[in-house]
C-alpha cells in the first residue's frame, strides 16, 4: 500500500480511479480507453507536481514513512554485513547501526541512522534519534576502520540527536563534539550520504566527511522547519517559510558548496523505485571512493581540512590554521 502525502492528493485521486476501472469486468473497450487516458493524465500531473516541489514538500518527502532506510541500502548495496553493537561504556543504541561490509569487493565500514518502518520498530529505534551511546558506538567503529585501513561510508537520516534528560546526563553534546573532532582527522576516506532527513548536530556527528552526497529530496539543516518557525515567529503556519529560508534542500546546499553532489531520485521519490535509487547511489559511491582511495594520506587530510574551512567564506577569504 502506498502512503500519500497531503500535496500528492491529485495523484491519489487519479490512481484510485485507475484501480477502480481496472477492477471492473474485462472486455469493455471504453474502460480500457479511460484507463489509458487517465494514465496519460497521471504522468502529466506527476511531472508537473514533482518538478516544482517547494522546500517544505521536499522535507515531507525526506520524512516519508516508506522512504528507504540505512538497512535497506545496506541490504541492496553491500555484502557480508557484520553488525557491531554497543559503545563499550553504557549500552547499545539501536538508532545507530554499523559494521564491516563489502562493497564492490572492497572492505568498508558502514554506519548510519536507522528510524525503523513500523511503529513498534520506530519506538525501538527511538525514531532515529541517537543517544550519546549511539554516537560513541559510531566513533568506536570509525576508529576500528582507521585501525584496519578501511574506508568509512555513513548514511544520514535523523531528525536530530535525542534531547532527553538521560541523554544530556550521559554527555550528548560531548559525544557529538568528539565525533566531529575525531572525524576531521581520521586517516581513512569518509563518504557521507544524506538519504532522508539530516537534522542538526545529530546528523553532523556522522557527516564530517571527505565527500558529502545527498539524495535529491533529502534535507540537511541546523534545525527543523518546525523548530525554526517556533523560534522566529512562534507561528506554526510559518513552517513552509522557514523551510525556504533555511536553504536545506540538496540543490541549495550544492550551490552553497556544503554538499558535493546531488543524487537524482526516481519521479515521486526514492520510495517509488528502490532498485533505481540503489543503483544510482551505488554508482556515485563507487566513483567517489575510487577518487578518494587514489589520494595519499597528506592529500586526503589537507583536502578535508580545506573543505570545511572554506564553508561560509566571504569575499574569497578562507580561514587558515594558526
Amino acid at each position: 500500500m502506498r502512503d500519500y502525502l497531503e500535496f500528492e492528493k491529485p495523484i491519489r485521486e487519479i490512481e484510485e480511479k485507475i484501480e477502480k476501472l481496472a477492477a471492473a469486468p474485462a472486455g469493455k473497450s471504453t474502460s480500457q480507453d479511460e484507463i489509458r487516458k487517465l494514465r496519460m493524465k497521471l504522468a502529466q500531473v506527476e511531472h508537473a507536481l514533482y518538478s516544482k516541489l517547494t522546500p517544505w514538500q521536499r522535507t515531507q518527502l525526506a520524512r516519508h514513512p516508506q522512504r528507504p532506510s540505512t538497512l535497506d541500502y545496506i541490504g541492496y548495496l553491500f555484502r557480508d554485513f557484520l553488525e557491531f553493537h554497543g559503545d563499550r561504556s553504557f549500552g547499545d543504541d539501536r538508532a545507530i547501526v554499523g559494521g564491516f561490509a563489502r562493497f564492490n569487493d572492497r572492505s568498508i565500514m558502514v554506519i548510519g541512522h536507522q528510524k525503523g518502518k513500523t511503529l513498534k520498530e520506530r519506538m525501538q529505534r527511538n525514531f532515529g534519534m541517537p543517544n550519546p551511546e549511539g554516537y560513541r558506538k559510531a566513533l568506536r567503529l570509525m576508529r576500528m576502520a582507521e585501525k584496519f585501513g578501511r574506508p568509512i561510508v555513513t548514511f544520514i537520516d535523523t531528525p536530530g540527536a535525542y534531547p532527553g534528560i538521560g541523554a544530556e546526563e550521559r554527555g550528548q553534546a560531548e559525544a557529538i563534539a568528539r565525533n566531529l573532532y575525531v572525524m576531521s582527522r581520521l586517516a581513512v576516506p569518509i563518504v557521507s550520504i544524506v538519504i532522508g532527513e539530516g537534522g542538526s548536530g545529530g546528523a553532523l556527528a556522522l557527516g564530517v566527511s571527505d565527500r558529502v552526497l545527498m539524495l535529491e529530496h533529502g534535507v540537511y539543516s541546523v534545525i527543523s522547519p518546525e523548530g525554526c518557525a517556533a523560534i522566529l515567529w512562534d507561528d506554526p503556519t510559518k513552517v513552509p517559510d522557514a523551510a525556504s529560508a533555511l536553504k536545506m534542500t540538496a540543490k541549495d546546499l550544492v550551490d552553497l558548496h556544503i554538499v558535493d553532489e546531488m543524487i537524482p531520485e526516481p519521479l515521486g521519490g526514492a520510495h517509488r523505485d528502490l532498485n533505481a535509487i540503489t543503483d544510482r547511489v551505488a554508482k556515485t559511491l563507487s566513483n567517489q571512493l575510487s577518487q578518494l582511495t587514489d589520494l595519499s594520506l597528506p592529500q586526503l587530510l589537507t583536502q578535508r581540512d580545506q573543505k570545511y574551512r572554506s564553508i561560509g567564506a566571504v569575499n574569497g577569504l578562507v580561514a587558515t590554521p594558526q
